[in-house]
């Protein structure tokens, strides 16, 4: 089969910057923002880093996550050390896309799948914070801090899945299009092939 032409992987570069600068400027302006119980807010760069990842693979997860977390660490308001989001998102982003590989995406396996990267995301997140010596990353605030994280996640996964599940779709369907054409194609060969034996 004839290797996939380049711009598909200029468009998966562009759609995946794409999805995070709005995940970035969506996280910043209106989940930062919600006045939720606890002082949290659901983490909308880790869904879609995520769920990036489940879509394109484990590289695209690891360098998304990478450059994902390193904005979020700069981005204000950036009260941490940077780098944490980075090496966080870097890590769950490359899981998740190892992960990929048996999944169906027409199932809701990958909404499971990012809830559980979110669960892990936040864990990873508060032990660094634990390493580094935040003072907001005490035992008693984080036992009781991350469930109410991961339950907002949680809740929230099922809009951004759906979103990055809906605009990558849309971007490999051309790719499916032009893929589908040889496949009739190869179709046709083996039948005229065996027609003709008979």
């Amino acid at each position: 089969m004839l290797n996939p032409p380049e711009t598909s992987q200029t468009g998966r570069a562009l759609t995946t910057v794409l999805v995070i600068v709005a995940v970035l400027i969506l996280q910043v302006s209106v989940a930062n923002r919600l006045p939720l119980p606890g002082g949290v807010q659901p983490d909308l760069v880790l869904l879609a880093v995520v769920a990036l990842a489940l879509v394109f693979g484990s590289m695209t997860g690891m360098v998304t996550g990478f450059l994902a977390g390193l904005a979020a660490d700069i981005i204000p308001p950036a009260d941490h050390t940077i780098g944490r989001y980075a090496l966080v998102y870097c890590l769950i982003g490359y899981l998740c896309g190892i992960a990929s590989a048996e999944m169906d995406r027409q199932t809701v396996v990958p909404f499971f799948a990012v809830a559980a990267g979110a669960l892990a995301g936040t864990v990873l997140y508060a032990v660094t914070g634990m390493i580094l010596g935040d003072p907001r990353a005490q035992w008693d605030t984080v036992s009781s801090m991350v469930p109410l994280q991961v339950g907002y996640d949680v809740v929230a996964s099922p809009f951004v899945v759906w979103a990055v599940l809906r605009v990558t779709r849309r971007y490999e369907r051309g790719e499916r299009s032009r893929g589908d054409l040889s496949v009739p194609a190869a179709r046709y060969r083996a039948m005229s092939g065996r027609g003709g034996g008979l």
